[in-house]
């Protein structure tokens, strides 16, 4: 099946889910695809392909959907997988950057060892909203040494401009919804 085709089945297997998890908020969805093999499979072979030859040492992966895209497509990549939680759920010493919210501020975690100079790292996450998550998380991998390679989604929702918020980056999406 060519790359339109499966984009088609890809976006048949987004369920969207009004009001969640707070009133006003479209939720997508991504567990349909995830119980497909053959679809999910796919969308792992669509996501690492623009990094093939990028020389990926270390996927970062953001908590928590982040974590079901980012395995596989360590594994494809043929590197190394690194956590990035909210902070709190890391045993090790750990490195933190602290982001703005629209109302406050969140942070997020990583390892200190699992990110150091010499690795090109791939950042991986579902969704590409306002950006704020994946800023945070190419700060954090820059902060421990990290080249950041390109950040890759399965969604980006486009009216929220977060590729503007990751300006100069290379950023990747297979799903785009206004």
């Amino acid at each position: 099946m060519n790359r339109s085709g499966a984009l088609q089945e890809i976006y048949g297997c987004i369920r969207d889910v009004p009001d969640f998890p707070k009133p006003g908020i479209l939720f997508k969805d991504i567990t349909p695809l995830l119980l497909s093999p053959t679809r999910f499979r796919r969308v792992v072979e669509l996501m690492a392909a623009p990094f093939q030859e990028a020389r990926v040492s270390r996927v970062v992966s953001i908590e928590s959907r982040g974590f079901l895209l980012g395995a596989p497509i360590a594994l494809a990549l043929d590197a190394g997988l690194v956590p990035i939680r909210k902070p709190g759920k890391l045993p090790s010493a750990r490195g933190r950057v602290e982001y703005a919210l629209e109302y406050g501020t969140d942070a997020l975690e990583m390892h200190r060892d699992a990110v150091g100079p010499g690795d090109r790292v791939l950042i991986v996450d579902d969704v590409l909203a306002t950006g704020g998550t994946a800023g945070a998380a190419t700060e954090l991998v820059r902060t421990h040494g990290g080249e950041v390679v390109g950040l890759t989604f399965l969604i980006e929702l486009d009216s929220l401009k977060g590729r503007a918020r990751l300006k100069g980056e290379r950023v990747e999406a297979l799903l785009h919804y206004a």
